[in-house]
């Protein structure tokens, strides 16, 4: 699976030659799992139709901010489009554009978005020879990489005007290389491996009946989704769920018992940089398990426990270079609690939520939770998304390894 898998890409298109290009370039986006938008100016209309890239991207294509034909037609707007994408890139970049870019102009709805773009941008240059080792537009391109943008350099080769040299727009697979391993390149996890536990574990009575509790393990795949999209290889090991997540960084490895998940830890834990216990794991199991299914009875039953292996425990004992994290859902003296299971279990950091609080703990999609490092410092968060949550874990994580 590409890092651009599920990324929102924004593709501008000028008007040069090499717009026709732009065609495979959004094949190759919509393989890699990306969703495309186009936006155009209206002189690249006369090299690439946007009937084309519409219909290869499966969206409108945008290339005026509204249609003069249509007295009904609806403002496209430039701050949405923006706002949208989580990558732009310009190609082919023609110098005219790349000029205004780096001018502050916005006479069309390409230049407007650009500007209002939060995300990456990309330019991929596109001219003749002479222009584009013209001193100008030199100058245009250090302005723009102080801004912030990403050039993808032009290629040499065979140009329009007949010359032979650097100026043509980059092969779209050269394109789509040179996007995937710069995000891979910043991201702030990558060659690391991480593992993580979640989800319940179920402790069997009989053939039909186990003690569980009322765990998903939604925070756990969470945080698995959150640790690969930051470039980790991850373990995770996960307790019976319904859920299930599929990203070629993210090994699953599927477990019933506490103690299925202690060997998977085990076999897993000193190979691992970050290692965070989000499972709720058994503290104990019945300590005969029945062959059969045990029948009604009129009378009273009871089924005598043990304690299972304390996993976290045995993950703090064995520490090494580890960033360890646990996890403590509490009910009552939430921070105490917290920050002495921190201690005991010799953790870098803790994750504490409250059944207290609405819409924190089990099943649900949000989360409320307070983050306790190893100096016992704490910073508590708003009740979020289960996935913002993961992210502000590993935010906090990436602080405390610097």
């Amino acid at each position: 699976m590409s890092i651009l898998s599920g990324k929102k890409i924004l593709l501008g298109v000028t008007a040069g030659i090499a717009a026709y290009k732009t065609a495979a370039l959004v094949r190759l986006f919509i393989k890699t799992g990306a969703e495309v938008k186009v936006v155009m100016t209206p002189a690249a209309k006369d090299f690439v139709t946007p009937l084309t890239l519409s219909t290869l991207s499966k969206n409108p294509v945008y290339s005026s901010f509204y249609d003069e034909d249509d007295e009904n037609a609806v403002w496209n707007n430039h701050v949405d489009l923006g706002l949208w994408a989580d990558v732009m890139i310009i190609a082919p970049a023609t110098a005219n554009t790349l000029s205004k870019m780096a001018s502050g102009a916005s006479n069309n709805l390409l230049l407007a978005t650009y500007l209002s773009a939060k995300c990456p941008v990309y330019f991929a240059p596109a001219m003749d020879l002479d222009m584009y080792n013209h001193p100008s537009t030199h100058n245009t391109f250090k302005k723009l990489q102080e801004f912030g943008n990403i050039m993808i350099p032009a290629e040499s080769g065979e140009l329009a005007s007949g010359l032979v040299g650097q100026g043509r727009m980059a092969e779209p697979l050269n394109i789509v290389d040179f996007i995937e391993n710069d995000i891979l390149d910043k991201l702030s996890l990558r060659g690391q491996k991480v593992l993580i536990t979640a989800g319940p574990t179920y402790e069997a009575i009989d053939p039909v009946r186990f003690i569980g509790n009322h765990s998903s393990g939604r925070m756990g795949i969470e945080l698995a989704k959150t640790a690969a999209n930051l470039g980790a290889q991850v373990s995770l090991i996960l307790g019976p769920s319904s859920l299930s997540v599929n990203h070629n960084l993210i090994d699953v490895v599927n477990v019933v018992s506490a103690k299925d998940m202690y060997e998977a830890v085990v076999s897993r834990y000193h190979d691992c940089d970050i290692a965070i216990a989000s499972a709720a794991v058994a503290d104990y199991r019945p300590k005969n398990i029945s062959d059969q299914k045990i029948k009604k009875a009129d009378t009273a039953f009871s089924i005598e426990l043990e304690r299972t292996t304390d996993i976290l425990n045995w993950m703090g004992t064995e520490k090494k270079d580890q960033f360890l994290v646990g996890f403590a859902l509490e009910t009552e003296n939430e921070e105490d609690n917290a920050k002495n299971k921190l201690k005991k279990k010799n953790l870098n950091l803790i994750v504490l939520n409250s059944l207290n609080d609405k819409g924190a703990g089990f099943k649900g999609q949000t989360n409320k939770v307070s983050l306790i490092n190893h100096k016992l410092e704490i910073k508590a968060f708003d009740l979020k998304t289960k996935s913002e949550v993961a992210q502000d874990i590993f935010n906090e994580i990436n602080t405390l390894k610097k």
